[in-house]
């Protein structure tokens, strides 16, 4: 069993994906989004899900205002 990835060898992957000429903004944005894909993930490993039609009648509400 491979033992899990830590958030700095996470980074540290990713900063040897992105081009030399990366700005500090470019890599806040993509370890910004880096986070959001973990925890989306995680809200999915852990059942906090809704269906198409659930996130339908919540849009709904919104723009019926």
């Amino acid at each position: 069993m491979t033992p899990p990835v830590t958030a700095k060898q996470e980074v540290a992957q990713l900063l040897n994906q992105l081009p030399d000429d990366s700005t500090l903004e470019d890599i806040q944005y993509h370890v910004y989004v880096l986070e959001k894909i973990q925890r989306g993930r995680a809200d999915v490993d852990a059942g906090r899900v809704h269906t198409t039609e659930q996130a339908r009648e919540r849009l709904a509400k919104w723009l019926d205002r």
